[in-house]
C-alpha cells in the first residue's frame, strides 16, 4: 500500500488540507510584498538641484521659487527642469526671456536635491540621495535582495530536507521578520543593503518550503488545485502591496507594514503539521502516524487510521528511509534524477529570465505606479484559473512548454511592431506577461512533483537558485540595446523558446503519485503508479 492510497482514504482534500492552505496564506502574501517592494520603496520622484547654493544674500534671495528655478536650473529639450545639473551662477537674464549667455556654465548639483513629494513622502532615493551619479546604488537594492533569495533557496532546501519542513518554516518566519524590521531602521545605506540581503535569504525559505508542504499533504487528484491555490497567494499579496503602499508613503513604515502578517504566521505556526511524507521518508513512523491521525480526525476518517500500524506506514513510503542524509549532490548522482535536475534547472532559468525581462520593460500604460501594479495583479487572476483547467486536461509538460513558447511568440511579434502602434504593443506585451506568469505557476507545481520526497526541498532549493540567477541577469540584458536595439528582445525570445523546448525531456506527472525515493525515479516509466492504479 502506497502513502497516496492512505492519504486518499483519509480524504486528501478535506478540512485538514484547507486549514493548512489558509494558515500559509498569512506568510505567503508577504512574498510579493517584498519581491515587488522596490517599485514603491525605491521609487525615484521627479527632482532638481537645490539652488540654495546660488543664494549670495543679494538679488537672488528676493526671487520667488519659480524665478529661482528659472535662473538656477537649466531646462531639458522637452522643457522640464534638469534633474542633475544647475548653473554655476544665477542667470538673471532668463527672467527677461533672454535664454542664452556665455556665462551659462552648468555643474553637477552642489547642495543636494529637491524632490517632488506629492506621490511618495520618502523613498530610498530621497533618504540617501540615490539619484544622478548614484542612481546605480538605488537599482542595486533589488539585486542585493534577489542575491539573498538566490543564496537562501539551496540553504533552506537542504536544511528542510534534513530537519523537516515545519521547524524550518518557523526559522524562516522569525528571521524574515527580524531582518525586515532591522532593514526598516537601518541608519545607513550599507546597513540597509546587508539587512535586505538577509531578508531575501530568509524569505526564500517561506517560498520553497510552503509549496512542498502543501503538495505533500494533498491527494493526487487535488495536487493541481493545491498548486494553483497557493499561487493565488502571490496575486493577493500583490494587491495587498498596492493598498498598503498607497496609504503608507514612508519607505521605513512601508517595510514594517508589509512584513506585519508574519507576526500572525508565527502565532499560527503551532497549528501547522509536519509533512507525514517527510517523516516516513526519514523513518519517523510514530510522528507520521500522529499527524495522519490529526488529518483523519479533522476529515472524519478516523476508522480507517485505526487499522493502520506504524510498520505499514513505513512500508507505504518504501525506498530510502532511515538515517541517510541527502544533499544537493544527490540531484546529479543517478541517470534519471540527473536528467530531471538539469532540464528543470534550464527551464526554471528560462521562466524567471523571461518573466522579469518582460515585467521590467512593459511600457505604454501611462498610469501611476499604483494603478499599473493593480492592473498587472488583476491580469494574473484569470490566467491562473485558466491554467488550473488546462493542467487538469493537458498535463504539466505540454502546459509548461506551451506557455513558454507563447511567451516567446509574443516577444517575437513585438520585435517587428513599430513603436507608434503602442496599443497593439501593449496588448501583446501584457499577453506575454500573462503567459510568462502562467509558466511560473505551472513550474512551481511541476517541480514539486518531479523530485522525490527525500530530496524534494533540495530540488526546490537548487531550481530556485537557478531561477534567481536568471532574475539577477535579466535586467542587465537591456544594456545590450547600445549594441543593437533588437538584441535584448532576441535574447529574451530565444531563451523563452529554448527553455520551452527543453520541457519535452521532462516526464509527465499528471495523475502520477509523488515519488518517495530516488529509486522511484530510476524505475522504468511503465512501473510508476498512476492515480487509477492506486484506486
Amino acid at each position: 500500500m502506497k502513502f497516496d492510497s492512505i492519504l486518499s482514504e483519509i480524504n486528501g482534500f478535506g478540512k485538514f488540507q484547507i486549514k493548512l492552505a489558509l494558515i500559509q496564506i498569512l506568510s505567503r502574501i508577504c512574498l510579493p510584498c517584498h519581491f515587488l517592494l522596490n517599485n514603491f520603496m525605491a521609487a525615484v520622484p521627479s527632482h532638481h538641484c537645490n539652488t540654495n547654493a546660488l543664494d549670495d544674500g543679494g538679488f537672488f534671495g528676493n526671487l520667488t521659487q519659480e524665478q529661482k528655478l528659472a535662473v538656477g536650473v537649466p531646462a531639458e529639450q522637452d522643457g522640464t527642469l534638469s534633474s542633475c545639473q544647475m548653473f554655476s551662477k544665477p542667470q538673471y537674464q532668463h527672467l527677461s526671456g533672454f535664454n542664452s549667455s556665455e556665462d551659462a556654465v552648468t555643474v553637477q548639483c552642489q547642495n543636494g536635491w529637491v524632490y517632488d513629494n506629492s506621490t511618495f513622502k520618502s523613498t530610498l532615493a530621497t533618504e540617501w540621495d540615490l539619484v544622478c551619479d548614484r542612481k546605480g546604488m538605488n537599482k542595486a537594492t533589488a539585486t542585493i535582495f534577489f542575491i539573498g533569495v538566490m543564496c537562501g533557496a539551496p540553504v533552506f532546501g537542504y536544511l528542510s530536507d534534513r530537519f523537516g519542513r515545519r521547524p524550518l518554516l518557523l526559522v524562516s518566519y522569525l528571521t524574515s521578520l527580524a531582518f525586515a524590521v532591522l532593514s526598516a531602521f537601518s541608519p545607513s545605506y550599507v546597513v540597509f543593503g546587508i539587512m535586505r540581503f538577509f531578508t531575501g535569504m530568509s524569505l526564500a525559505g517561506i517560498s520553497i518550503i510552503s509549496i512542498a508542504l502543501n503538495v505533500e499533504w494533498f491527494s493526487i487528484t487535488h495536487r493541481t488545485f493545491s498548486g494553483i491555490i497557493i499561487s493565488l497567494d502571490w496575486t493577493l499579496g500583490n494587491m495587498l502591496l498596492v493598498g498598503i503602499a498607497y496609504n503608507v508613503n514612508h519607505w521605513r513604515l512601508l517595510i514594517v507594514a508589509v512584513t506585519s502578517p508574519l507576526i500572525l504566521s508565527i502565532i499560527a505556526w503551532r497549528w501547522l503539521p509536519e509533512s507525514a511524507r517527510w517523516l516516513l521518508a526519514n523513518g519517523k513512523a510514530d510522528a507520521a502516524h500522529h499527524y495522519l491521525m490529526q488529518c483523519a480526525k479533522m476529515n472524519n476518517r478516523t476508522k480507517y487510521m485505526a487499522t493502520i500500524t506504524q510498520t505499514e506506514l513505513l512500508e507505504s513510503a518504501q525506498g530510502e528511509t532511515g538515517d541517510k542524509k541527502y544533499t544537493i549532490v544527490d540531484l546529479f548522482k543517478t541517470p534519471n534524477i540527473k536528467k530531471i535536475s538539469i532540464c528543470s534547472g534550464i527551464v526554471w532559468y528560462g521562466v524567471a529570465f523571461t518573466y522579469y525581462g518582460i515585467s521590467l520593460n512593459i511600457t505604454g500604460f501611462g498610469l501611476n505606479p499604483y494603478l499599473t501594479q493593480i492592473i498587472f495583479a488583476s491580469i494574473e487572476m484569470p490566467m491562473k484559473i485558466a491554467v488550473y483547467f488546462f493542467l487538469e486536461k493537458v498535463g504539466r509538460r505540454f502546459g509548461q512548454m506551451g506557455t513558454l513558447l507563447l511567451t516567446g511568440l509574443c516577444l517575437f511579434i513585438n520585435m517587428f511592431m513599430s513603436k507608434d502602434k503602442w496599443v497593439i504593443r501593449t496588448v501583446v506585451a501584457v499577453l506575454g506577461k500573462s503567459t510568462s506568469e502562467a509558466s511560473f505557476t505551472i513550474m512551481f507545481l511541476y517541480t514539486t512533483e518531479l523530485f522525490p520526497t527525500v530530496i524534494r526541498q533540495n530540488g526546490l532549493g537548487y531550481t530556485s537558485f537557478v531561477a534567481r540567477l536568471g532574475v539577477s541577469i535579466s535586467p542587465l540584458i537591456m544594456l545590450l540595446e547600445d549594441v543593437w536595439h533588437l538584441l535584448p528582445a532576441v535574447i529574451y525570445c530565444t531563451v523563452a523558446v529554448g527553455s520551452g523546448l527543453v520541457c519535452w525531456f521532462l516526464p509527465e506527472t499528471l495523475n502520477a503519485r509523488l515519488p518517495e525515493s530516488i529509486e522511484d525515479i530510476e524505475k522504468p516509466r511503465g512501473q510508476s503508479m498512476t492515480n487509477k492504479e492506486i484506486q
